[in-house]
């Protein structure tokens, strides 16, 4: 499983025009070669009346899964720049469709290049990129005169807390960088004197907007 790694934050869509011609972008996250194609078909039945609905997507680990269709455009200019912004930008898990509405200029192979990747990464900004970072959640259980000193060592310290469950004990539920047990384990142990109760939770992925 990925410890980090970027991606869409979910659906969007842009349009720009050149030389007269619409060139709409349409951006989801796809972690699955189906859930691809399926955004990929939705959009082609939305803009049925399109000169173009041309796509490109890379999912997977290590971009296993990738695939570029010019759609009855030149080969080479629309498809594989849209992949090769994924590419260059390290965007995992996503899918992207730029249609285009022919506004009467041809724009040559070199212009239509341009279009499709200015499309396709003004698209990807106007969605947004998060990047997703494997966490994993701490349960740190004390006694309540020990509550000041390890919130505030918390707050003070790269550690997330998530939360505090006020029982008959105080427990203290902690987010941290996913392989980073055994230094928050010391830590918290050092931190309280050996006096608190430490165990690993569940691991999830934290989504964090990138500028």
């Amino acid at each position: 499983m990925r410890t980090n790694y970027l991606t869409v934050k979910g659906y969007g869509e842009h349009e720009i025009v050149i030389q007269k011609s619409r060139f709409i972008a349409y951006v989801n996250r796809a972690e699955t070669e189906e859930e691809a194609q399926a955004f990929i078909q939705k959009i082609k039945k939305l803009n049925w009346n399109a000169t173009h609905n041309c796509s490109a997507y890379l999912i997977g680990e290590n971009d296993q899964i990738q695939k570029a269709n010019d759609d009855g455009e030149p080969s080479g200019t629309a498809g594989v720049p849209m992949l090769e912004v994924l590419k260059k930008r390290n965007i995992k898990d996503t899918v992207v469709v730029v249609t285009r509405y022919f506004g009467g200029i041809k724009l040559g192979a070199g212009g239509l290049i341009r279009a499709y990747s200015r499309a396709t990464s003004e698209g990807l900004d106007a969605t947004g990129i998060v990047e997703r970072k494997r966490m994993q959640i701490m349960h740190s259980t004390i006694d309540y005169p020990w509550l000041g000193k390890v919130e505030n060592a918390l707050r003070s310290s790269s550690y997330q807390i998530k939360n505090i469950d006020y029982l008959d004990k105080v427990r203290i539920n902690t987010y941290i960088d996913f392989g980073q047990k055994q230094l928050f384990i010391d830590w918290m142990t050092e931190l309280t004197n050996g006096q608190a109760d430490i165990h690993a939770g569940e691991t999830l992925y934290m989504e964090i907007p990138v500028k």
